[in-house]
């Protein structure tokens, strides 16, 4: 059983830049010096239009140390897959350089938008970010034909293994509102760019409610069993998102364990209608969770760490 104790809201973007008016959507960390984390995440403009920023806060204080000026990574040009927005969803370190998987944002006319995958590198240690080249390394296909989006990126066993957003198709709900439908599948590639991609699900729908699942973190224990956390909505209950967990012992077939509770929600407060987006990472032989509250991200993330497991 895991029981994860919440520590508090972190950060929440207000009107801070024009860039950076609201949301801190998405959160990952991007590096730890000591006990500093830099934590990058997606805001938003006054258009709605998403870029990547960065925080640094420590650990224990929840104390802000730093806050970026200028967005690390902006929208791509016009007719790009990226030329409404970007959001970034995991970085790995590859001999020095940090390589940024994000998500390009194209606003669409008969459904909201379309997503694809892209990536950006950094040569100074994530200072500043560079588009490798203008298009997607994961997009839709004639398999996928709808959109692909956030993912987690894993170097294991020599090989790059990705588990990312698979959108299903689009329905009208009861509303009459157009509405996306996706869940988690699974490629490998030899260099993290051009992708082999067979169709494998790694976490299907649980049931009839359940239609978006989202934002995976895989991470592998020295046991070689692999943990994942991720978002999903809805169920019979709830209509908003919560946080899930599964395991797998090849990174491919995933057990989810609905008794275990990934984070639920509050009372009241900035993380009382939903809890999404999930980062794990580890510091000081200890477990800690980032996450999002309301608004996908409009009230900022927080951090909560795990207790016992």
């Amino acid at each position: 059983m895991q029981a994860w104790k919440k520590l508090g809201q972190v950060f929440e973007p207000k009107n801070n830049f024009s860039w950076m008016i609201s949301h801190a959507s998405v959160p990952f960390v991007g590096s730890i010096d000591g006990d500093n984390i830099k934590v990058f995440f997606s805001t938003r403009n006054s258009d709605q239009e998403s870029s990547i920023g960065s925080v640094t806060f420590n650990l224990y204080t929840l104390e802000i140390l730093e806050l970026s000026t200028q967005p690390l990574l902006s929208k791509g040009d016009i007719g790009c897959f990226d030329d409404s927005g970007v959001m970034g969803s995991d970085i790995i370190d590859i001999n020095g350089i940090k390589r940024m998987y994000y998500i390009g944002w194209n606003l669409g006319k008969t459904v909201p938008f379309r997503n694809a995958i892209g990536v950006a590198e950094s040569f100074d240690n994530g200072l500043t970010f560079r588009k490798p080249f203008a298009g997607p390394i994961l997009d839709r296909t004639k398999d996928e034909p709808h959109f692909v989006a956030s993912n987690c990126v894993m170097y294991d066993e020599g090989i790059f293994k990705i588990w990312y957003l698979s959108c299903t198709g689009w329905f009208h709900d009861r509303a009459g509102k157009v509405t996306h439908k996706y869940h988690i599948k699974y490629a490998e590639s030899n260099d993290g760019i051009n992708w082999h991609r067979e169709g494998i699900v790694a976490i299907d729908f649980a049931d009839d409610f359940e239609y978006a699942i989202s934002v995976p973190r895989v991470i592998k224990e020295k046991n070689g069993l692999y943990k994942m956390w991720f978002s999903s909505r809805a169920s019979k209950e709830i209509p908003t998102y919560r946080i899930r967990y599964a395991e797998s012992k090849d990174g491919k077939h995933w057990i989810r364990h609905p008794e275990i509770n990934g984070l639920g929600t509050e009372a009241e407060g900035w993380d009382a209608e939903m809890t999404c987006y999930p980062y794990i990472f580890d510091h000081a032989n200890t477990r800690y969770m980032l996450y999002n509250g309301n608004g996908y991200g409009k009230t900022g993330f927080g951090l909560a760490v795990l207790e016992n497991a």
